[in-house]
Formats: C-alpha cells, structure tokens, sequence
C-alpha cells in the first residue's frame, strides 16, 4: 500500500501570489479527486507533489521518505501528465515513447521494447504507432500521455485537467483506462469537472484558494445536503431579486428557461421543488459557505 500524506503545506511564489496555503492531505491506492475551479492552486500542490518545485513550508512524504529533500525518490515512481504536454517532434509514437523510457531509465533493450508495445495497446494506439503524435487528435495525444506517464510503472500517477478539451465518447475511454490503472497505485485527477470526480473517485478533496475547504467519499459528502437543495424556473430578469432573498448556490439554463438552485432547511417559497442533491450541488455548497465566510 502506497502512502502520500502532506503535512501544512504552502508555497508562495516571489510575486507574493499565495497558491497554496496550509494543505494536510493523507492519500493511499486508488483514484483521488482534487477538484476546484481554475486557479484555486491545483497546479500549483500538483507540481509541488511532483517535485518540480519547492513549497515554501511543510512536508510531504511518500511512503515515510521526503519528497523534498530526496526528490529523485519520487521522480522514480512517479508518472505525471501536465495540463500542457508540450510540443512533440515529429517522430512516431513507438520512437518518441522508447526515448522517454530511456529518460525514465529502463536501460534494458528488450524490457524497453516489451513496455512500449505493452502500453502502446493498453491505451490502444498500437495500431497508430507508426504515425507522428503531433498528427494525433486530442484524444489520441492525451492516452498518448498517459502511456508516457505510465513508463516503468510508477507507484503515483498524478493526471491535471485530463479530460479538458476532449469529445464525450474519448473523455469516457480516458477515464475508463485511469480507474482501471489506479487499482494498486494512487492515481491523483486534479480537474474542475465535477462529474469526472463523481464517476470515478471513492476519495476527494475540494480546493479553494489555495486550501482544502472539504474532503471525504463523495457519496456521504452528497448525502450531508439531502433534503436542502430547492429547484425553481424563473424569469432571468428576477435573477438577482432571488440572489438576495435566498441561498441561491448555482443557476443554469434548462431548454432556455433559468434554473436556480436554493439551499434552505425547509421550502423557500411556492413554486419551489425539492429535488435529490448531486457532488455538484455539494461542491456549489461548500464555495457558498466558504463565500460567505470570506465576505
């Protein structure tokens, strides 16, 4: 069993911007959701997990060793897909990939090549090996990323934003592939897509500010807000007229029309339904509370 667990971490750039501020986090096997909107620091925890670089205080281990001061630990059982992969040479996938095996240090031929062809069908593109990435869909490039990030087969896989930018049908054969890869290792989905988290992860944390403002199983997080959440359609100019009298947590528009979600103990008005929560409503919720807390 591999264990992660980071201890009042903060790392505050020379700008003075404060991107994470005081996380405790204990992580073992299995897939980890960190979810929080753009720039709540999830970049910012996840380079620091990888060891790309320093916090400004706190520690992380990775099974009992420091991260920090013996970062080349990490790095050896770690895979890692950026939110930005870079630009790729225009090379084939078999080629590009048995070159970062060799960076990855699997010096032996024959091992290297058994990997390459190994990975290459797990996230099925063998069949497009021969073809340079960079003539790759989004898609392609992203399994294509994460055959790279499971190169001598890291004990950490930490994947951000992985399904941003892909169709309906390939974000579903990505995220089947990760819960199948993160049985026996901790596999860490870093993403502002509640849904994702929501189908995939027995283990969450919300990230907001640069801190951890909830975390659990998403299921009881869910269930803590039964009964609270209020559904109602209303006229968009009305809007902010409902803002002000009610706890309204999200609003959407719904074949045209505005629905606003409410969160109330009992019936706000007429007109009002109740209706069973989703980890959306709860993530809704806990930004409001933090809102109104920081207000």
């Amino acid at each position: 069993m591999n264990t992660l667990k980071i201890k009042k971490l903060s790392k505050t750039y020379p700008n003075g911007v404060k991107a994470i501020n005081g996380i405790n986090l204990e992580i073992t096997n299995g897939m980890f959701g960190l979810l929080g909107a753009n720039g709540a620091g999830k970049s910012s925890l996840m380079r620091t997990i990888a060891s790309l670089q320093e916090p400004s205080t706190g520690s992380i281990t990775f099974n009992d060793i420091d991260v920090v001061k013996q970062p080349n630990n990490i790095r050896k059982q770690l895979g890692y897909l950026p939110q930005e992969f870079g630009v790729y040479p225009k090379i084939s996938a078999e080629k590009l990939l048995n070159h970062l095996a060799v960076l990855k240090g699997i010096t032996n031929t024959k091992t290297r090549k058994e990997q390459v062809t190994a990975l290459l069908q797990q996230v099925n593109l063998y069949q497009h090996r021969k073809k340079a990435v960079h003539t790759f869909s989004g898609g392609m490039r992203q399994r294509f990323g994460i055959a790279q990030a499971l190169l001598g087969n890291p004990q950490i896989i930490i994947v951000d934003e992985p399904t941003a930018g892909l169709d309906p049908e390939e974000s579903n054969r990505f995220l089947n592939l990760l819960s199948e890869i993160g049985e026996n290792v901790i596999v860490i989905l870093s993403t502002h897509i509640v849904e994702d988290v929501r189908n995939l992860c027995p283990k969450m944390a919300i990230l907001s500010n640069g801190k951890i403002i909830s975390q659990g199983n998403p299921t009881k997080l869910v269930k803590s807000i039964e009964g609270k959440i209020w559904s109602k359609i209303i006229a968009k100019k009305d809007l902010e007229a409902f803002k002000k009298a009610f706890n309204v947590i999200s609003t959407k528009l719904v074949a045209g029309e505005t629905q606003i979600r409410v969160l109330s103990d009992r019936k706000p008005e007429e007109g009002f339904e109740s209706i069973a929560p989703n980890l959306e409503d709860y993530y809704f919720t806990t930004l409001f509370h933090q809102n109104k807390k920081n207000a």
